[in-house]
């Protein structure tokens, strides 16, 4: 069998966790692989600097295995991560480092910018979260207005039970689903209870279809 190349191997393996988890490698500097996921994407670019603060810089700073959260302030978005250096002999020579979402934070309300002031929303009310005209808009059961966060930012601080990325300018609340449509090219129509139509991309329809279960 014609042997594998490094590259090629840590694509088969990102395979295994394509859908929650990216994968970084890097050496004691820089990274030299990324492969991000659906649920979660840093960004991240071969030739790019550790940085000081990430998961990595700490595993290769510490010389053992580093498992925790790491605030936006880095990246722009939160994430856990547990990353393992790699080391020939005694000498380390980077390190491995599984990257995924940060877990809603203990929050139960979108807190949402009106032409009145400010209004909170619960999860449950949320139809959907779109990103149009360079603004976040929260559209709910009662009220719609607008947020500060990206849909970067929500996707990975909203509970992921519940509200799942079906395009680059749609997150869904699946609870407000009414029924699902096949569309062109192996993508879907949402139609949501409050009648709005919503794509789910080709991009995304795999993944919206395995965390459906249809």
């Amino acid at each position: 069998m014609k042997q594998l190349s490094i590259t090629s191997l840590l694509d088969v393996i990102g395979e295994l966790f394509s859908d929650e988890i990216s994968l970084a490698v890097s050496n004691t500097s820089e990274y030299i692989y990324y492969r991000p996921s659906k649920r979660i994407d840093l960004k991240i670019k071969p030739g790019d600097p550790v940085k000081k603060g990430t998961i990595a810089h700490k595993a290769l700073t510490s010389k053992q295995k580093v498992s925790e959260f790491i605030d936006k302030e880095i990246y722009g978005i939160p994430y856990h991560g547990m990353a393992v250096p790699f080391s020939n002999t005694d000498e380390i020579e980077g390190c491995v480092t599984a990257i995924y979402p940060a877990l809603t934070n203990g929050k139960s309300v979108v807190t949402i910018k009106t032409l009145d002031g400010w209004k909170p929303i619960p999860f449950s009310d949320v139809i959907y979260i779109e990103a149009k005209d360079r603004k976040t808009h929260v559209i709910s059961e009662s009220i719609s207005g607008t947020h500060k966060y990206s849909l970067q930012e929500f996707e990975y601080t909203l509970p992921k039970d519940s509200f799942i990325r079906c395009h680059r300018s749609f997150i869904v609340n699946v609870n407000h689903i009414k029924e699902i449509y096949p569309d062109s090219h192996s993508t879907f129509m949402l139609a949501m209870k409050n009648e709005t139509r919503i794509s789910v991309s080709q991009s995304y329809s795999s993944y919206f279809r395995k965390l459906l279960g249809f």
